[in-house]
């Protein structure tokens, strides 16, 4: 048993009796069904989202250094013949490649020759006949594979850590990338290798002639394949969690739902557990003041990328093409390679079958929002200015206002939108109230009431029973008074009778030959 060679399975062992524990040991069933083509696996997901504690759950599967019979017993794994098989069976690797680069850093030395030594030693005090320091790492393997047999499980936790942080020309980032291809490209590795499976933020290396590991089979936000509910929690898992501790399962999908990973529905999983923990549901995800990714990114400012983001703020989705993504936090030439990389973080989701990219929860909404209260010379933040009175002044009855910053917003931030009808008209109406969210729920389009359905209703946030319902009623080419006359005639308001006080009905208009936007409010009470 070593630090990086034949590790123990303490880690996991103590992560299992923790309070909040969700067994994910079904992942290790389907990782033994894969063929032997399919053996080389990187699996991709935004940080905190569970990739390290899964890493160590196949480190105490398949490390020589555990005995990991008892532990699993509880467990929900199938413990068929091919688990019984291969548990603790393999020399088993494990490195978390971001705490090496570290530590070497601290000493002042280069950090692939230090991840390579500290590779080697072990594997020497193992086999002391076969292996000496002067040996690349792949070929101490394959040594030890043509005297003994014995295959290797190798687990590289963080492993794109020095792709993502270091310059692309940088010598350390090189050679790193020439560790990967010795060790997993090289003739012997399919014979050595039983299992390796590397953890990271963002897809592989696929730039020129840096094609290192493209022999790995990815598993991303992108596209995550049938490990979609392996890293993360799904609803059944976040359901049960909600009922043994007295949780509201409804608000928890609200603020931290929203991934569709392969057809599951993921839940931030840090996020799940703060709440439960606490009992509040609020931002837990990103530190309160820390959106350095998204400034960075945002900044770039390609044409199209702010209109896309404010649009996916309001509620709409956007389409995306997801090709293209390099690894790294710098190397962009338009909006979507922006919003791609924003997806494999975790700020965005992606459906696939759209091919749309969109704001998952309120935990996300909130993150972008504090994020413009605190950038103040951003352009997203003189949206959220313009955006915050819009809804000031709807609550104020400030018609002739409401109207003035429609417009505005729609000149200025979303000029794209082409008026052709009500249901492009609601689009600028969104997202010209996005500051709504804070005290409103997301707001409900062709809401069913009385007689009809209204354009858009925005009710109250529990925790604001005193905000007034906000019913939109528009027309295109007709008077925001026909609107209103409408939303009386189809009797709305009628649909809304567990809301006590006032409800706010609101007509807005567009007129196409001059241009302008009107506004209509009223009030009735209940």
């Amino acid at each position: 048993m070593g630090r990086f060679l034949n590790r123990d399975n303490q880690k996991y062992a103590k992560f299992a009796k923790t309070k909040y524990f969700v067994d994910k040991t079904g992942m290790i069933n389907r990782l033994l069904e894969k063929d032997d083509d399919e053996k080389f696996l990187c699996c991709s997901r935004p940080r905190r989202f569970g990739k390290s504690i899964t890493a160590h759950m196949l480190v105490a599967y398949f490390s020589r250094g555990a005995d990991s019979r008892n532990l699993f017993e509880p467990l929900k794994c199938e413990k068929d013949e091919a688990f019984l098989k291969n548990l603790n069976r393999y020399d088993t690797i494990f490195m978390d490649i971001q705490a090496q680069f570290v530590e070497a850093a601290g000493q002042e030395v280069n950090p692939n020759h230090y991840i390579r030594q500290n590779i080697l030693e072990e594997l020497k005090m193992e086999y002391p006949d076969l292996v000496n320091n002067e040996m690349a790492v792949s070929t101490a393997l394959s040594v030890i594979h043509a005297a003994t047999g014995s295959e290797f499980v190798i687990i590289f936790d963080e492993w794109d850590y020095p792709i993502r942080e270091l310059a692309e020309n940088s010598r350390e980032r090189l050679n790193y990338i020439e560790f990967l291809r010795m060790m997993f490209k090289n003739a012997e590795a399919q014979d050595y290798v039983r299992l390796a499976y590397l953890t990271g933020i963002l897809p592989m290396v696929r730039a020129k002639g840096q094609s290192a590991v493209n022999n790995f089979d990815e598993y991303t936000m992108i596209d995550a394949r049938d490990l979609g509910g392996d890293i993360g929690f799904v609803e059944e898992e976040v359901q049960e969690l909600c009922e043994r501790y007295g949780v509201s399962a409804d608000e928890m999908k609200r603020w931290y739902d929203g991934y569709n990973l392969g057809g599951v529905e993921v839940y931030n999983p840090l996020s799940v557990v703060r709440a439960v923990e606490s009992g509040k549901f609020r931002q837990y995800w990103t530190e309160t003041g820390t959106y350095e990714d998204i400034q960075s990114l945002i900044e770039y400012d390609f044409d199209g990328l702010r209109e896309a983001i404010i649009r996916m703020l309001s509620g709409s989705r956007i389409p995306v093409s997801v090709y293209g993504c390099r690894n790294d936090m710098y190397t962009f030439h338009n909006k979507d390679q922006i919003i791609t990389t924003l997806i494999h973080l975790g700020y965005f989701a992606y459906d696939a079958d759209t091919e749309e990219a969109y704001v998952p929860n309120k935990e996300i909404r909130e993150i972008f929002y504090r994020y413009m209260e605190n950038n103040q010379n951003d352009s997203l933040s003189a949206f959220l200015k313009y955006s915050r009175e819009a809804l000031k002044a709807v609550l104020g009855f400030e018609q002739e206002r409401v109207a003035e910053l429609m417009q505005k917003v729609h000149n200025d931030f979303v000029s794209s939108i082409e008026y052709n009808d009500e249901n492009s008209l609601s689009c600028t109406v969104m997202i010209t109230l996005l500051a709504s969210f804070l005290y409103y729920q997301k707001p409900i389009r062709e809401y069913p009431g009385g007689k009809g359905f209204a354009d858009l209703v925005y009710l109250p946030l529990p925790q604001c029973p005193q905000r007034p319902v906000i019913v939109v009623e528009l027309k295109w080419n007709q008077s925001a008074e026909t609107a209103i006359a409408q939303i009386r005639e189809k009797q709305y308001p009628d649909s809304l009778k567990e809301y006590y006080g006032e409800i706010l009905l609101v007509g807005i208009s567009y007129e196409k030959k001059t241009k302008e936007h009107a506004c209509v409010i009223e009030c009735v009470e209940r």
